[in-house]
């Protein structure tokens, strides 16, 4: 565990540094306040600090006021040091945001316990914020495919098209739908299925550029968000797509499968968020008449929202 030291006094410095080596933590030393505010702002800081209460620069006590400012950073577990013994200076340096007070010269079985505590308070930290991340990541991806669900797809959509507005910009998606995929749930079973879901989201993550959003908008059918796509580049990304999933056969355990998908493409410049549910019906106006068309295929839709963008080129459209 690091832990950073700010201390101006040298002495006391190299006892401190001293007694933290041979309990083997790995320690930072400031000599000043102001180097220890520098060191703490860093982003590989120290969560363990022991902060002298009388410093050049800053002090202690302005350290630890500014440091729980930082409401955007994992938590800093700061233990005050300083010879002011007194009842009102331990309660003036906790208002200020210290974790615990150790008065001068300090008990080295005292600090060793309570920089103990610091730790667990610390990892505990750590331990909350990955489980928050981990609820976070659940409940907005799909258990089997990784990919966005339909909630934050949608959410994702409405994002892009409120910048879009904003700045003029276009927005495309992509209902994509696999073609015939119950057929390979009803001869081959579910978890065929599944792995064949699993791999198709791959492909399509895979052919998307990296700053596009896809997600299973439910079942074996996809939503897929190119940001900021120019009316001319939406069909090749999404024939892109289309061939990255059906140009090879997907292996399953002995099974050799060949799938294909049919994709409904609709493109507009949005006059704000509230467009998704127009541009979402426009896509999947589109994926129906590809699947009406013979499946394996792009459709093209305009969206019929000023100003209207619509596709130009020799390929199906639907108004």
């Amino acid at each position: 565990m690091r832990v950073l030291i700010a201390e101006d006094d040298v002495v006391f410095r190299r006892i401190l540094e001293a007694t933290l080596l041979k309990w083997r933590y790995e320690v930072i030393s400031a000599c000043d306040g102001n180097e220890a505010w520098r060191l703490i702002q860093s982003s590989d800081a120290p969560r363990l600090v022991i902060l002298d209460w009388m410093m050049p620069g800053l002090d202690g006590v302005e350290i630890c006021q500014k440091v729980r400012m930082q409401t955007d950073k994992p938590y800093t577990y700061i233990l005050l040091l300083s010879a002011k013994g007194h009842h009102g200076d331990m309660i003036a340096g906790l208002d200020a945001g210290a974790d615990d007070y150790l008065t001068k010269p300090f008990d080295p079985l005292e600090l060793r316990g309570r920089l103990r505590a610091g730790q667990r308070i610390v990892d505990l930290q750590e331990e909350l914020l990955a489980a928050r991340e981990e609820l976070q990541y659940i409940a907005t991806h799909d258990s089997l495919t990784r990919l966005w669900n339909r909630p934050a797809i949608i959410s994702v959509l409405k994002k892009q098209l409120a910048i879009a507005g904003g700045s003029g910009s276009a927005v495309a998606v992509a209902m994509a739908d696999l073609d015939h995929f119950k057929k390979i749930n009803d001869t081959y079973g579910h978890t065929v299925g599944d792995t064949v879901l699993s791999e198709i989201s791959r492909r399509m993550i895979s052919s998307v550029r990296p700053y596009d959003a896809v997600g299973r908008y439910g079942g074996e059918e996809f939503l897929i968000v190119f940001e900021g796509c120019a009316p001319d580049d939406a069909y090749p990304l999404a024939e892109r797509l289309r061939k990255c999933i059906s140009d090879e056969p997907i292996q399953v355990a002995d099974l050799s499968l060949s799938v294909t998908v049919s994709l409904g493409l609709a493109v507009c410049v949005p006059a704000g968020e509230e467009d998704h549910e127009v541009l979402i019906h426009q896509a999947d106006a589109a994926l129906y008449i590809a699947k009406n068309s013979g499946r394996n295929r792009v459709v093209a839709a305009s969206f019929p929202c000023p100003p209207a963008v619509t596709i130009e080129a020799n390929r199906s459209c639907v108004s």
